[in-house]
């Protein structure tokens, strides 16, 4: 029996130490990656303490050694060349052989957020124009990476998924918005784009906020302990971003884009804090500070008075604590009782417009719909200042939403007069206008838009 015993040790020993000796790589590296562009990208994984591997890079023909530390993980920093491919990378080891094929170079994005940025090509009522959208999406270059959903309570490792080439297969499971940006930049810029889904339909902020954050901010951190639990999403602080963030963060990226808010009306007060310090910590644990661009929330039917618009004024109000960040605005696509409006179309190409002027430097277009800079008093009249407003023109006879109020702080509807690049307004009920308020409502859909077609922004001038 002893001797049984020991020989079936003997034999546990030497399957662990051949487990361990193998190389790992973690998923987010598979065949049909795209890696960024002329960048020193991170390749890492783990094998047995001190097992000497050999990585070969075709673009350059070049070998690496590196030798996994004492913690049982090893990493190396290559440089990337100009957009291409497909290449092939192998790992080899004294145990196994790893080749990964088909990769190519080009621009890596991440696309976050809730259900809207999830939302796919069959998603329940799908998208506009379906069936056609679904039929043309063959682009080999670009190239989707779906995180599976997991929760956790501490930063994991890995993350669930695999790189596929954009076919009509792949891309009516894949965020319609997410892939709709890509087919702009790819035909724009003619290099490989990747994309990288991590989002949960019905998340708030918070689960996608690093704990460091909540443990420097008690505010935060008191307001996160009080969602309650619903059946669509986890409420708990930092989990989505400890089970489908942080594993990534190695990785080089280009940038994010994000739809996310709806979820968190109920917590307007603190949300554009909430907003900063979360794109803050994902720019930390990333180690440099890439573009954020992200999508006001759409006008909707929300339960309580002036949620929605309130959040909407936060992240027109944002933009200007983040750097390196943008927002397009979506109301005049929105379905104000379907919190899901099924143009995703037009909300894609307006990102990608957004990172091809401000990012890529290759779009001459105007990228913002008019946006509140300032108020002049003029006695019985008050002129409201928009920057992005070349052409600052109405669909309608009547130009709608905007409303003033005096010294009491009531607002009484305002008639508007379009003049120049500004708006002046005027109210029988205010004599002496102070403050300016518009589409201030959750199911607002103003007429008022700039000469490239893109609608204002609700605001409030207190």
């Amino acid at each position: 029996m002893k001797s049984r015993f020991l020989i079936l040790s003997f034999l546990l020993t030497l399957t662990c130490q051949s487990t361990w000796a193998k190389i790992e790589l973690p998923n987010i590296f598979s065949d049909n990656m795209v890696l960024q562009r002329n960048e020193k990208v991170l390749l890492w994984g783990w094998a047995n303490t001190g097992e000497k591997i050999t990585i070969h890079t075709s673009w350059d023909n070049e070998d690496y050694a590196i030798e996994t530390t004492i913690n049982a993980k090893w990493e190396i920093e290559i440089d990337t060349p100009e957009a291409g491919g497909p290449y092939e990378i192998e790992f080899k080891g004294s145990e196994n052989e790893i080749t990964l094929e088909n990769i190519m170079i080009g621009e890596v994005w991440v696309a976050s957020g809730q259900s809207n940025m999830e939302w796919s090509a069959t998603s329940n009522k799908g998208i506009d124009n379906g069936e056609e959208e679904i039929k043309n999406a063959n682009y080999p270059n670009i190239r989707f990476f779906t995180i599976a959903r997991r929760t956790s309570d501490s930063p994991q490792e890995n993350i669930i998924g695999s790189w596929e080439a954009c076919t009509p297969e792949t891309m009516k499971k894949f965020s319609a918005i997410a892939y709709f940006f890509a087919q702009r930049l790819q035909r724009e810029l003619n290099v490989p784009i990747g994309l990288i889904d991590n989002a949960w339909g019905g998340s708030p902020a918070e689960v996608w906020t690093a704990k460091s954050v909540f443990d420097e901010n008690e505010d935060l951190k008191i307001s996160a302990e009080t969602i309650e639990e619903v059946p669509w999403s986890p409420v708990a602080p930092s989990v989505l971003y400890n089970g489908m963030v942080h594993a990534i963060t190695p990785f080089k990226i280009a940038g994010t884009i994000w739809y996310q808010g709806e979820s968190n009306v109920s917590r307007h007060e603190l949300y554009g804090k909430l907003f900063s310090k979360m794109v803050g910590s994902w720019r930390k644990a990333w180690e440099y500070d890439f573009p954020f661009y992200y999508v006001q929330i759409a006008p909707f039917n929300y339960s309580g008075p002036e949620q929605g618009v309130r959040i909407r004024d936060v992240q027109r109000r944002v933009m200007k604590t983040i750097p390196n960040s943008g927002m397009v605005v979506v109301s005049d696509i929105a379905t104000i009782n379907d919190i899901h409006p099924t143009n995703k179309k037009d909300v894609g190409l307006r990102l990608a417009n957004l990172a091809l002027k401000e990012t890529y430097n290759s779009y001459e277009g105007e990228v913002y719909g008019p946006l509140f800079k300032e108020v002049k008093l003029q006695w019985k009249k008050i002129e409201v200042v928009f920057d992005h407003a070349d052409g600052l023109t109405s669909k309608d006879k009547n130009i709608t939403h905007f409303e003033i109020a005096g010294s009491d702080g009531i607002y009484h509807p305002a008639k508007a007069k379009i003049k120049g690049n500004t708006v002046i307004l005027t109210s029988k009920k205010v004599k002496a206008p102070l403050h300016v308020r518009f589409a201030w409502d959750n199911v607002a859909e103003p007429n008022l838009f700039n000469a490239a077609g893109l609608p204002a922004s609700a605001f409030i001038s207190e």
